[in-house]
Order: C-alpha cells, then sequence, then structure tokens
C-alpha cells in the first residue's frame, strides 16, 4: 500500500503539475517527426554546440580531475555503499512518476523496496531488498511520465553542467526536483543529504567510466553529435520509440583507447 504521505506531496505540488499540464497540451498540438524518422530534432544546434564546448572544458578542467581523484581516494566498497544511498533517496521520486503513470504494481514494489532498505539497509547504505530478491528498482522519471502523457520531446538540447537532453526530459528533470517527497518531508539540512549522495554518486561514475566517456569527449570526430546520438538513442529505445538494434550502449562505444595519441592530460 502507497503511503498517504506521497498524496500529500502530490497535492502540494498542484501548481507544478498545472505548469506542465500547460506545457503538455502546447506540446502535444505539435508533430514531433524526428522520433518517428530516428533523426536527432536540433533547431537549436549553434547554441547547444556553444554549450556542449562549455560542458567539455568544465570536464576538462574540473569534473574528469575530480572523477578519477575521486575514484582513486574512495574504495570500491565505499563507493558502491554511497551509490546505495543516492539510490534509494531517489526512490519516493520514482513512486511518485509510477503513481502518475497509472503504473499501480511499479510504486507498490518501489515502496516496498525503499521500506526495505531504509530500515534492514539501514538508511539504504546496504541493499537489502536485492538480497531478499525483491523486484528491480523501477527506472523512471518526470520525463517518461510526460511521454506516456502523449508530449513530444521537442528539441533537442544540451544543458549546463547536466549535458544532453530534451525539452521535455529538461522539464522532467526540474519537476522530478519539485516531486520528490523529502523535498517535503525531511528537514534541514538532512534534506541535501541526498544531493549531495548524488553529486558523489556522479563523481564516482565519472572516474569508473573515465576511458569510454574520455573517448566520446576527446577521440571521436564530433564529441557533441556523439553524444546526442547515443543519448537520443538510448532514450528512445527506453521509451519504446526504438528496437533492440537501436540500444547503443554507452560504455561499449567502440572508439579507440583514449589513451593512445590523446592530448588529454
Amino acid at each position: 500500500m502507497i503511503p498517504r504521505s506521497i498524496f500529500s506531496v502530490l497535492n502540494r505540488a498542484k501548481p507544478t503539475f498545472l505548469l506542465v499540464g500547460v506545457l503538455a497540451l502546447t506540446a502535444c498540438a505539435n508533430p514531433d517527426p524526428a522520433v518517428t524518422r530516428g533523426e536527432p530534432y536540433d533547431p537549436y544546434e549553434a547554441e547547444n554546440r556553444r554549450m556542449h564546448k562549455f560542458n567539455k572544458g568544465l570536464d576538462r578542467a574540473l569534473v574528469r580531475p575530480a572523477g578519477k581523484g575521486y575514484s582513486n581516494a574512495i574504495p570500491d566498497d565505499i563507493e558502491k555503499i554511497i551509490g546505495n544511498f543516492a539510490a534509494n533517496l531517489a526512490m519516493p521520486a520514482a513512486i511518485v512518476n509510477n503513481i502518475l503513470q497509472g503504473n499501480g504494481k511499479g510504486a507498490t514494489e518501489d515502496t516496498y523496496r525503499f521500506v526495505v532498505n531504509t530500515t534492514l539497509g539501514l538508511g539504504g547504505f546496504f541493499d537489502a531488498a536485492s538480497d531478499l530478491n525483491m523486484p528491480e528498482k523501477t527506472d523512471t522519471d518526470f520525463g517518461e511520465t510526460l511521454y506516456t502523457w502523449g508530449v513530444n520531446e521537442g528539441p533537442y538540447l544540451e544543458l549546463p553542467l547536466l549535458g544532453p537532453a530534451t525539452t521535455r526530459d529538461t522539464v522532467g528533470k526540474t519537476v522530478d526536483l519539485l516531486t520528490n517527497p523529502l523535498s517535503y518531508l525531511v528537514p534541514s539540512p538532512e534534506r541535501f543529504y541526498g544531493t549531495a549522495a548524488a553529486v558523489s554518486s556522479s563523481l564516482s561514475n565519472r572516474g569508473q567510466y573515465a576511458d569510454t566517456i574520455d573517448s566520446i569527449l576527446y577521440e571521436s570526430a564530433d564529441s557533441y553529435a556523439a553524444s546526442q546520438s547515443i543519448y537520443l538513442q538510448n532514450r528512445r529505445f527506453n521509451l519504446g520509440n526504438g528496437s533492440s538494434e537501436d540500444y547503443l550502449d554507452p560504455y561499449d562505444t567502440g572508439f579507440t583507447d583514449p589513451y593512445e595519441d590523446s592530448d588529454v592530460e
């Protein structure tokens, strides 16, 4: 059974959903031919490329060395625990999205998983639910909720720090921040623990997959086109807009060794 507190969060977020409803109606009024043709819809390419250049420079100067330093300094077991904690704190937002998508089964299973990992897993530091063979977490977000409501993906966007997105997913990311029940139910400063854990988990991933990410950003002939293609094809595949042949594993891109004749230090 889904906790009443989640419904109270939905009630508090009514103004947000009203705004999203207006955006959804506007988006639905426009065709979205790029998805059906499997092509990127990129009317803001010039601005996106400038933002991609900024993100790439930031990655080279800050994120990449921080990620490598983090992975080298933090033992793998600790990185896993932090990742578990971040994933558990993201569960309430997934539960809310399952409710909005009409996925009662997913919402109920995620609620049970969250309760088990929060209690038996000592606040989510340990994945006790998986040890008990409970169903995996539903990997969903408000961008997918908008998709189930019939909202088109809209133009491709490159967001500062966050990287590739679409207009629909940009709205989704914003709403996910506003509708996570922990933002309303957990007092300050504890409510910011999830943000800190998510940042730590992102740094861990940047360090763990450094070679492949470097190959996309620094070894491909056009890193903007490469990252755009990987993001759009995988996102469309995950939302049901493509076949298994469309899926591109971002950690198995087939690019060359990033440290072979590379200018990346």
